[in-house]
Formats: structure tokens, C-alpha cells, sequence
């Protein structure tokens, strides 16, 4: 060891000696039992599969509470035993002459059909898309969201009705065809400007 050695060695036991005992440099705690690190490790494990399982069925039982299921007509009817009460999604062709507006309390009422099964919708609103028209000669497919009730009809809480595209309708324009939302008449689009 050279004399610089054993002057710095010396410098830093001094400095040590000096030093109140909050100051002085703590060792360090024994390294712990590779037994013990394995028993901490197993339960962080466990622990976090528990939270992970917990989290696992608080999402699944939500979601099984909150699923829409989506049918045809034809399917809803078939199936009506089993989805009753249930949130479903209904699509089909919106009956013909069968569209009725009560005024107090307000409420749609109307019939959708797909390969020939119908069923009756109860619309509890008094707004309904623009698209939504009974219009002779052009079939109107509608969507409606909602619960199958246990008297039979159905309770739509959204109705959403398909509009022709843009390709289509010109088809059906060379053919004398109006678009469900062009059917208004006249009169009606003055009242509302």
C-alpha cells in the first residue's frame, strides 16, 4: 500500500469517527434466503391472479347483462320463447299501410316483416328519422332496437331506417321512384322552412 493509500484511508476512518451517528454510513441489510424471495414472488403471483380472475368476471357478467343481440324478423319469431325481455336488435321491411302517429301519449306504431314472418313494433317517441316514411312502391328497411315484451309485440327504444344509396335511387328515379325522404309533399316542405 503507498503512503497516499494509507493517508486517504486514514482521512475517511477519521471523518467516520467525527460523524454523529445519524450521519454515518448505514450497512447494508443482509441479502435475503432464496427461500424467502420465492415465498414474496409466489404470493405477488397469487395475488395478482386473484385481481386479474376478479377483473375477468366483473367484465364477462357486465357484458352479458348490456349484449344486443341482432335478428331478422323471421329469426325474432322463431326464437321468442328465449329472447323475450332481452335487448334485441330487429331488422326487417317496414309493412305497408300498417305506419299509425298517436298524438297523446305520443307513440309510433307499425309492423316490419322478413320472409314472411311480422311482428308489431311499439314506438314510444315523437321523433323518427327522416328516412322512416311509408311510401307506395318502395320497400322501407328498418332497424329497431329495444325488448320483445311478453304480450308478443315488440318495444322499441331506437328505430333507424335505411336509406336507399345514391347509386340505387337514381336506378329507381329512371323508373318514376321517389327517395322515402323526397316523398314529402310540397306543402309539408313549406310549413317546415
Amino acid at each position: 500500500m503507498s503512503k497516499l493509500d494509507q493517508e486517504l484511508a486514514e482521512a475517511v476512518q477519521a471523518s467516520e469517527d467525527a460523524a454523529p451517528a445519524s450521519e454515518r454510513p448505514v450497512a447494508a441489510p443482509p441479502a435475503a434466503k432464496p427461500a424467502e424471495r420465492k415465498l414474496k414472488n409466489i404470493g405477488l403471483v397469487a395475488a395478482l391472479l386473484v385481481m386479474g380472475g376478479g377483473i375477468l368476471v366483473l367484465v364477462l357478467t357486465s357484458f352479458k347483462q348490456s349484449a344486443v343481440y341482432s335478428k331478422g324478423v323471421d329469426e325474432l319469431v322463431a326464437e321468442k320463447e328465449r329472447i323475450t325481455g332481452r335487448n334485441v336488435r330487429v331488422t326487417g321491411n317496414l309493412v305497408k299501410g300498417t305506419l299509425k302517429r298517436r298524438d297523446e301519449p305520443c307513440e309510433y306504431r307499425f309492423s316490419v316483416a322478413k320472409n314472411e314472418k311480422s311482428i308489431d313494433v311499439r314506438y314510444a317517441q315523437c321523433v323518427v328519422p327522416d328516412t322512416f316514411r311509408d311510401v307506395p312502391g318502395m320497400d322501407v328497411e328498418v332497424t329497431a332496437e329495444g325488448k320483445l315484451t311478453s304480450e308478443g309485440h315488440f318495444e322499441a327504444s331506437q328505430i333507424m331506417a335505411k336509406c336507399p344509396s345514391k347509386y340505387d335511387m337514381k336506378e329507381r328515379a329512371q323508373k318514376g321512384e321517389e327517395a322515402p325522404h323526397q316523398a314529402i309533399t310540397p306543402a309539408a316542405q313549406n310549413e317546415k322552412r
